[in-house]
């Protein structure tokens, strides 16, 4: 009996392990697999996502080709006012936690590219991205649901064992 009780502990802090990291915060890689480039269509991919508090936005693109700005307000978006950035990213490689709800606003600094459409604007819903179930971003496939799943085969499996 007590090799039994061992087991369905590692069985149920196995589930709840696998549960815990599909509710886990989401990573978003900024137009998808691929990344922030001067060819996509930065508004339907933002359309196809949900932003939560908590999640990170990663923007990933060419070092000294591209970079990134947040701009402060809709009015600097919609006119491509990159001089009134109130942060300014060039890495190559930039990740942008999402702190409050509201709405982000996201430009390539590099002279004409946000005129020419690379910009994006993030809604980032109210709650937290481990409070709410969400769509899949680009970046993540698993499935909240079957996470729950799978824990309740698991508990029912070792309940068997139990009885």
């Amino acid at each position: 009996m007590e090799g039994l009780g061992r087991g369905l502990f590692v069985v149920i802090a196995a589930a709840a392990s696998m549960l815990e990291m599909g509710l886990a915060d989401q990573r978003h890689m900024v137009g998808g697999t691929q990344g922030w480039q001067q060819s996509i269509d930065f508004d339907s991919w933002a359309e196809a996502q949900t932003f939560k508090v908590g999640d990170e936005l990663v923007f990933n693109y060419a070092s000294g080709l591209h970079s990134v700005v947040e701009l402060p307000d809709e009015s600097a978006y919609e006119n491509c006012d990159i001089g009134s950035a109130i942060e300014t990213k060039s890495s190559g490689k930039d990740g942008i936690k999402l702190t409050k709800p509201g709405t982000r606003y996201f430009a390539c600094g590099t002279m004409g590219h946000c005129s020419q459409g690379m910009k994006v604007k993030i809604k980032i819903a109210t709650g937290t991205a481990s409070s709410t179930p969400s769509h899949p971003s680009s970046s993540s496939s698993s499935s909240h649901y079957s996470l729950l799943g799978c824990f309740l085969i698991m508990a029912s499996y070792a309940l068997r064992f139990m009885l």
